[in-house]
């Protein structure tokens, strides 16, 4: 690297060349055709399965409406498809396993917003921008010793 001596050196300099170290994100499909990807929340973790078709979700071999009961649970799930604008194009065969029905959710959409970076790497941008592909790290505190729970002291008497 050398060494200015005066700002008129400075005019003269040829340009930085420009960094090409940004990665570079490619599809990555199986044999089947079809995107992998784990998601995980809490306790709960999701092995999901993207391909295209009609749009429709199993979960555990069920349909959506019969695991997540709940309309809010649908909702979480299906944000990463509403906001790169792939309602009813992919299916999606879910394994999840492990916490609540909410960390589950929660582990899906991970796992969902992860598949669709896999297949479409041009969607990555978009999802992450809404924080659909950074893994949720808050997780139940243990118990301390000493403690009746992570932070609750027993009943204090004074006599």
């Amino acid at each position: 690297m050398a060494v200015l001596q005066s700002l008129a050196e400075l005019g003269q300099r040829p340009p930085a060349p420009e960094a090409t170290d940004a990665p570079r994100y490619e599809k990555k499909i199986d044999a089947q055709g079809r995107a992998y990807a784990t998601g995980k929340r809490k306790d709960a973790v999701a092995r999901v399965w993207l391909k295209p078709g009609r749009g429709d979700i199993l979960i555990n071999e069920r349909p959506i409406e019969v695991y997540f009961a709940r309309p809010v649970l649908r909702m979480i799930i299906e944000q990463p498809l509403q906001v790169s604008n792939r309602m009813g194009q992919y299916d999606l065969v879910v394994t999840v396993a492990g916490g609540g029905l909410s960390g589950q959710a929660g582990a899906v959409r991970h796992g969902l917003a992860k598949a669709l970076t896999n297949f479409e790497p041009d969607l990555r941008p978009s999802l992450k921008r809404e924080g659909f592909l950074t893994r949720d790290p808050r997780v139940v505190e243990r118990k301390k010793y000493g403690k009746k729970k992570a932070r609750r002291s027993f009943q204090f008497s004074k006599r």
